[in-house]
């Protein structure tokens, strides 16, 4: 062949050569610059999607922890009530109301993850927001430290059923709890072990007059159990020797003494004493052993003002209607009361009356006290 074709070749394939044409070799490597960016760029946009989602969950878990652990949150104190009609879901509903949380799935989370859903008892408590998940669940519970206290003052000569009516009205418990603690829960007391369940008045004569705290509400046996535990120190073993040595037994002092209680005007119990002692010794004597006592007549008559009516109530606590103490005291008297009980004034009186003067005026015979009732403007109006 000749020169000329040689040299056409030659400059073909080296025309080839430079447009790249033929060549194996260079391709891939674009290939593998497009694609190492490719990756770089999907690595760089893996990062910042880590990263963002780190923040977000960092910024989440905070809020969460926040109020988890009760960071940061405006100072305030609330007066919670839980009634036995309410549910988990409710409480949690009123808990962020008040503000004291602020995430109630996340509570009731908490509360499932730490087994505290049952440990909630009703009652009115103390919170605040200073209190974290744990301490808002710990501070609801029976035996807490936050439950709201009520003082309750108990006066001397209140019945059982004034009692029950105040303790309902201070939201200690209700008149049907109480009854229903007093007449069926076997009380470790000796001094009720010959008293037999089944009436609420077998407590009468021991819920001793003082001031008591408890708490909103407070369980009816508890509650009970503080008046008994009070009387039982009271009452100690001084005063029950003293009981006995007057020959009656310390549930009769305590009858006698509710009579007195509730006939004093709180300078006479022990001449009010008297008269009932001497009755009650002399049975064949001008009264034939009645004690004849209003205050009696009160107790079984609805506390209304008795009338001459009334004593006809069959009742084993009319004393118009029965010789005698009355089958159990008639109210709760105070320790002055008690103590009179035991120690009479001695005098020889065995009628007494209320004067003008609202003071009591005592006699040996009935002639004496009719004399002083004709002379009185209140029992002649």
């Amino acid at each position: 062949m000749s020169q000329d074709y040689y040299e056409s070749k030659e400059r073909r394939s080296g025309e080839r050569a430079s447009s790249g044409e033929g060549s194996t070799s260079r391709r891939p490597r674009k290939k593998k610059r497009r694609s190492a960016g490719r990756t770089a760029a999907l690595v760089l946009l893996y990062v910042t999607a880590v990263i963002g989602v780190s923040i977000l969950l960092a910024c989440v878990g905070w809020v969460a922890a926040g109020d988890v652990l009760a960071l940061n949150k405006a100072e305030k104190s609330v007066s919670f009530t839980i009634t036995p009609d309410d549910s988990f879901s409710d409480v949690v509903d009123r808990l962020k109301e008040e503000g004291l949380i602020e995430y109630k799935i996340l509570f009731n989370l908490f509360a499932s993850v730490t087994h505290k859903k049952d440990t909630l008892a009703a009652g009115t408590y103390t919170l605040t927001t200073d209190m974290d998940y744990r301490a808002l669940l710990a501070g609801m519970r029976a035996n807490s430290a936050n439950r709201a206290q009520v003082k309750v003052v108990v006066p001397e000569g209140y019945t059982l059923d004034q009692i029950f009516a105040l303790l309902e009205e201070k939201g200690v418990s209700t008149v049907a709890e109480l009854k229903e603690a007093a007449a069926n829960h076997d009380y470790a007391f000796s001094f009720l072990e010959d008293i037999p369940l089944g009436d609420y008045r077998r407590l009468e004569g021991y819920l001793m007059p003082a001031t008591y705290d408890f708490y909103t509400p407070h369980d009816p046996v508890y509650a009970l159990n503080k008046f008994l535990v009070y009387f039982d120190s009271q009452v100690g073993d001084n005063i029950r020797e003293q009981a006995e040595a007057t020959g009656y037994t310390l549930r009769e002092i305590l009858t006698i003494a509710s009579l007195i209680e509730r006939e004093t005007t709180g300078e006479d119990r022990t001449d009010i004493s008297s008269v009932i002692h001497n009755r009650l010794n002399n049975p064949n004597g001008s009264t034939q052993g009645y004690l004849q006592i209003d205050a009696s007549l009160v107790y079984i008559n609805g506390g209304k003002e008795p009338t001459e009516a009334d004593k006809s109530i069959d009742s084993p606590y009319n004393t118009y209607l029965y010789k005698g103490l009355p089958v159990g005291p008639i109210a709760n008297p105070g320790m002055e009361s008690i103590v009179a009980a035991m120690n009479p004034s001695g005098g020889k009186n065995y009628y007494y009356a209320l004067g003008d003067d609202n003071i009591h005026h005592f006699f040996q015979t009935y002639d004496q006290l009719q004399k002083f009732i004709a002379s009185q403007e209140r029992y002649n109006k």
